[in-house]
């Protein structure tokens, strides 16, 4: 009887080992569970905040269409009025399609009251090449 006692206990403490290490298992499981959540967690957010980043970016980037006769602009006593390529006159029209200009396209055109002088200022481009020209209103350059 005393030995059925003696196996009786080295089976308990065997169960009550594998016990403790089934707890401590099922600790260090629970421990990275948390960890795992507590990383997405940081992805999740790091994934919102990058998508609200982009989402911003793209919403100041947008140009609205305003009316270029709406706008007028003062800058160093000069007042530039915005003009249709079309309604420019025709001397400045003429000297735009000349050989001087050739291969440049008129993109915007503005009407400049610098002083006692009054010429427009029209922004070309040539494929991806940009610039600017002055002609008075007689079709010749301006400095």
């Amino acid at each position: 009887m005393a030995q059925t006692q003696n196996t009786d206990l080295q089976s308990f403490d065997i169960s009550c080992q594998l016990w403790h290490h089934y707890e401590t298992l099922a600790s260090i499981v629970t421990h990275i569970k948390i960890q795992i959540l507590h990383t997405m967690k940081k992805f999740i957010l790091s994934a919102t905040f990058l998508a609200f980043a982009g989402f911003s970016a793209v919403q100041a980037s947008e140009v609205n269409t305003i009316k270029n006769t709406a706008i007028v602009a003062v800058q160093d006593s000069a007042v530039k009025t915005p003009v249709k390529l079309e309604e420019l006159p025709e001397p400045v029209t003429a000297a735009l399609k000349s050989d001087a200009y050739k291969g440049w396209e008129a993109t915007e055109a503005w009407s400049v009251k610098e002083g006692t002088k009054e010429y427009f200022l029209i922004n070309v481009k040539k494929e991806a090449e940009t610039g600017s020209v002055k002609i008075d209103k007689d079709g010749k350059p301006v400095q």
